[in-house]
């Protein structure tokens, strides 16, 4: 494989950063203040990295105008606003990048699918009838591009995805392997004591830019579609049931499962392992903590906690004792007794002042 490298000046305007140092400098990656040599860049994200990057061997750093001062025994450096922004950018400048075209021979395409010249279609990789596969896309070993699915320009597919149910991808997407894009939804009618199947008559539309992790569930819709605006970034292990709408620029962590039906709105983060209950509506600009279970909507933005953080264990059985004895006394008996406590209290308060 060959190894890109790159001057430091190249990469100071990459950044639109100011270069302070030896311009000629050859960079061959990126790396941590911790592992990188001197044929390495790293960056400096804040104050409380200060001690680490003196005492990294790095070739060159990127920093705030504000740091160079505090890194007198560093000579090059990209100045910039946002180092972690600089940072971003640059992995797109050293990373792999599969650069092969064409279809491999052991690809089934069908003979109605119109596949780019200039997409990559894998090993193993089946298309099935009617899709629509647009420029620059990558498709890797063994996905099954189920019919009528239609993808865009500049996609990833990575190996063993399943897109079926009439999934329509924008631009840009990135879906990694394992995942599955349109499956049938979990859907049930109960009677008499059976549950009666619901034929998932929906699917699902991804936006442009978005990016889904290994091993999730995105399901399509019964009736209407499963939706996922512009910008939506999704982790592994995630999943997302029929009919369920994601807002713009949202995130959302492992583990997280959404039931069917859920909005979730523009711009939210929702941490690890984040339960939601089915039909219910979040705002825009809404934050999840991790393993917080959702059972009704939340109109106003803001951060929001359910999960009960970790105590040691004695202290947590003696808590999980509490909330039983709470839970076994009614909620007008305590409120009388609080009351009583404060009646109380300011008797007290008042015979001292007499006192006085």
């Amino acid at each position: 494989m060959k190894i890109h490298q790159y001057k430091l000046e190249e990469l100071a305007q990459l950044v639109q950063g100011e270069l302070i140092g030896q311009s000629d400098l050859i960079l061959k990656g990126l790396a941590s203040l911790e592992k990188a040599d001197v044929d390495y860049i790293s960056f400096v994200n804040g104050e409380k990295y200060i001690q680490d990057a003196q005492l990294s061997k790095a070739g060159a750093l990127i920093v705030t105008s504000e740091l160079t001062s505090k890194l007198e025994q560093h000579q090059n450096f990209i100045v910039v606003d946002n180092p972690y922004l600089a940072f971003a950018i640059l992995t797109h400048v050293f990373e792999h990048k599969i650069t092969a075209r064409g279809i491999e021979k052991t690809a089934q395409i069908h003979p109605s699918a119109k596949v780019s010249d200039s997409a990559y279609i894998g090993h193993y990789v089946v298309i099935g009838e009617n899709c629509i596969v647009g420029d620059n896309t990558v498709i890797q070993s063994q996905s099954k591009i189920d019919d009528g699915v239609e993808i865009g320009k500049d996609c990833f597919i990575d190996s063993h995805v399943t897109l079926t149910g009439f999934a329509k991808l924008g631009d840009r997407v990135r879906i990694h392997a394992n995942t599955v894009v349109g499956g049938e939804g979990f859907g049930f009618a109960p009677y008499q004591g059976k549950w009666n199947r619901i034929a998932q008559l929906g699917s699902v539309k991804v936006g442009n830019d978005v990016r889904i992790g290994s091993n999730c569930s995105i399901d399509r819709g019964a009736l209407d579609d499963t939706i996922l605006e512009n910008g939506v970034i999704i982790d592994n292990l995630v999943q997302i049931a029929h009919n369920v709408h994601v807002g713009e620029n949202t995130a959302i962590a492992a583990k997280c499962g959404i039931a069917g039906s859920t909005t979730i709105g523009k711009n939210c983060i929702l941490a690890g392992a984040c339960g939601f209950a089915g039909h219910i509506t979040i705002a825009d600009n809404v934050t999840l903590t991790g393993m917080s279970m959702v059972t009704k909507s939340i109109l106003e933005p803001g951060t929001y906690s359910s999960g009960t953080g970790i105590f040691e264990n004695s202290q947590w059985k003696r808590t999980v004792v509490r909330f039983r004895q709470l839970a076994d006394v009614p909620l007008t008996k305590i409120v009388k007794r609080l009351d009583h406590i404060q009646a109380q209290l300011e008797y007290l308060e008042s015979t001292l002042k007499l006192r006085k």
